[in-house]
């Protein structure tokens, strides 16, 4: 029992949890940082986990420490690459002491004195061009080789047309266009686009001709038939009966450029020396090749439609008494049909029948 009734002395805390050891640990993160950012990092989660669980401070105190610990950290790896910075010189020091210290002066070999020469790089793409160049010593500069004066973003996606070099700047002017383009004639020309021939009225193989000797790229053609009763043609189609199929539209005008992005389209009609019909019509999709395909052609009786269709040859009726129908000519599988029974037969010389279709409507189909 304390006679002179005096309080008792408060307990000393653990020296981890003292002031002292709390800044020690936020200056080992400087320092650990300095060497290694990985172990600088783990040091600062460390002594954020003492400032805000075994520190006395005020939280005012412990979010000053958090910060503090941010910027030891960031101070400490700059440290280190200085460090790593000084740990080159003296090996450059040593390499400079081995020198010989003669009063000869060491000259350098003439290949290595000598600037390495910037080739010919038309053709080639433009980032390309530009990291040879500039592996040689030279700089490289660049613009549009037409004469349109565009911006040039994305180097790998432009071919060098032309070049130009400085000599005495050591600098490289490289003149390019996409490389979807074809090069100017001169550097600031107009892109040589090809021009649209007049293909109306030629047949496909003489079209597919005149394209190519015009220089349109022929996967830029597309086809599309212009009667509502002839499908298109593919492209191996067509080239297979090639004299049957007629140019009757084209797009673009004659005289236009074909740009690459530009979309050739051929109207294909289709006739034989068998049919009737051998003429393109007035405009596209409008007209039935085959009148008796239109399913509104000739409201009358059946017996109307016989006599009134022009395309008809009663004289062949017979090779289709077997259906009951008239033949028509040619025809097109899975077009309509009219009147339901008639027989035709397909431009392969397949025999073909005009009955119902999965739709419930009269097409061809195989006899």
């Amino acid at each position: 029992m304390n006679p002179y009734n005096t309080p008792a002395p408060a307990p000393s805390r653990p020296w981890w949890r003292t002031t002292p050891a709390l800044l020690g640990l936020l200056a080992l993160v400087a320092l650990l940082s300095a060497f290694s950012l990985p172990l600088g990092f783990l040091a600062m989660i460390a002594a954020m986990v003492s400032v805000w669980v075994l520190s006395p401070w005020r939280w005012f105190t412990r979010i000053g420490a958090t910060l503090s610990a941010l910027l030891l950290l960031t101070v400490g790896a700059s440290l280190g690459g200085q460090v790593d910075d000084s740990r080159t010189a003296p090996a450059d020091a040593k390499t400079a002491a081995n020198v010989p210290a003669s009063g000869t002066a060491v000259s350098a070999s003439p290949t290595a004195s000598k600037a390495a020469k910037a080739g010919d790089y038309t053709g080639r793409p433009l980032n390309e061009a530009e990291k040879d160049v500039r592996s040689a010593g030279y700089t490289a500069i660049n613009h549009d080789a037409a004469d349109e004066d565009r911006v040039i973003i994305l180097r790998s996606g432009w071919t060098v047309c032309f070049q130009s070099s400085n000599t005495a700047a050591k600098t490289i002017d490289f003149a390019a266009v996409r490389t979807s383009e074809p090069c100017p004639e001169k550097d600031g020309g107009p892109l040589p686009w090809p021009k649209m021939p007049n293909v109306v009225g030629a047949t496909y193989n003489k079209a597919v001709e005149d394209l190519k000797q015009a220089g349109v790229d022929l996967d830029q053609v597309t086809l599309n038939d212009v009667y509502l009763d002839i499908d298109t043609p593919t492209a191996g189609e067509a080239a297979k009966d090639g004299d049957d199929w007629r140019v009757c539209f084209q797009s673009p005008d004659t005289g236009t450029k074909v740009g690459f992005v530009t979309t050739v389209n051929l109207g294909l009609g289709l006739w034989t020396d068998a049919d009737l019909v051998r003429h393109c019509p007035s405009e596209k999709d409008t007209t039935y090749k085959i009148p008796a395909n239109d399913p509104d052609y000739n409201d009358g009786s059946s017996t109307d439609r016989d006599h009134s269709a022009p395309h008809r040859d009663s004289s062949s009726s017979s090779a289709s008494s077997t259906s009951g129908g008239t033949s028509v000519g040619t025809v097109h599988p899975g077009s309509f049909c009219s009147p339901p029974g008639a027989a035709g037969v397909s431009s392969a010389g397949t025999p073909m029948v005009c009955g119902p279709g999965s739709d419930g409507r009269d097409r061809w189909h195989r006899a």
